[in-house]
């Protein structure tokens, strides 16, 4: 992503970009975008401050995995948002935005998984294709949040352990990512969403959310709740974005945690 492109474009963007306007820093590479707007929040960075970055050595998924995040290959942004207090549906509001821009900006469909997985089909399989780490931390006068997204857009020698469940845009679509482009879609949709949130309009957030999730009802998952592993049948999300699950006559409501997909074996 060349400086002076993004520059433009931010330029260009500014009255869709909220509070993101005027705020985007990038950097080359860095451990993780989120460990820097958290340095960059404790010397005092307003309101919307973003850093993106070229690459990260340290880049964090959820539940302490490692976002592989090479030179050249992906998107890596992290944004900062000062609140009273830190609320709960927006990495729903993230996945959603993120979702939006991707269609916005390359015309691909993707899904959602709870709670922030964006996901696309690739030789028959779901593949993960952005994934979202929402970091919240009290002050004395309200919250800090710190949204991390990383986008695959490229193809790369992926880790092993990612060969068959990662994928980029440009190998879903076949064709080349204007990385600077995506970036002003992705804060521009971010900013609309967040109004929402902040305004307290968000039923239609919720809605759309589910729009973007066919897993979210009428499949079963399974999670692990200590060492004792769960099924359910999902059955939507409530107000505060918890997953609502089926088990028996019981409705369980799910606030974290890793929740699996179960799909049907074949002969089934």
């Amino acid at each position: 992503m060349r400086p002076g492109d993004l520059d433009a474009q931010l330029r260009a963007a500014a009255s869709r970009l909220g509070p993101f306007a005027g705020g985007v820093r990038h950097v080359g590479t860095v451990g993780s975008t989120n460990d820097v707007v958290a340095e960059l929040a404790e010397g005092g960075a307003r309101h919307g401050t973003v850093v993106v970055a070229d690459a990260q050595t340290d880049g964090r998924g959820r539940h302490g995995h490692q976002w592989f995040s090479p030179p050249g290959s992906g998107l890596y942004v992290s944004i900062l948002l000062r609140v009273m207090r830190p609320p709960p549906v927006l990495t729903l509001a993230t996945g959603v935005a993120v979702a939006e821009a991707l269609a916005t900006a390359v015309g691909l469909d993707a899904s959602l998984e709870w709670p922030n997985d964006v996901v696309v089909t690739a030789d028959g399989e779901s593949r993960k294709l952005a994934g979202i780490l929402t970091e919240a931390t009290t002050e004395r006068d309200g919250a800090r949040v710190i949204v991390g997204i990383g986008i695959n857009l490229r193809d790369t020698a992926w880790p092993a352990d990612l060969a068959h469940v990662a994928a980029s845009i440009q190998g879903v679509t076949g064709r080349a990512v204007d990385g600077a482009g995506l970036l002003v879609e992705v804060l521009a949709a971010v900013a609309r969403r967040y109004a929402e949130v902040e305004s307290g309009a968000t039923a239609g957030l919720l809605s759309r959310w589910e729009s973007f999730a066919p897993s979210s009802r009428g499949v079963t998952v399974e999670w692990m709740s200590g060492q004792v592993r769960h099924r359910g049948v999902s059955a939507g999300i409530d107000e505060d974005g918890a997953l609502l699950v089926r088990v028996g006559s019981r409705l369980e409501r799910l606030t974290g945690g890793a929740v699996r997909q179960v799909r049907a074996q074949v002969g089934q």
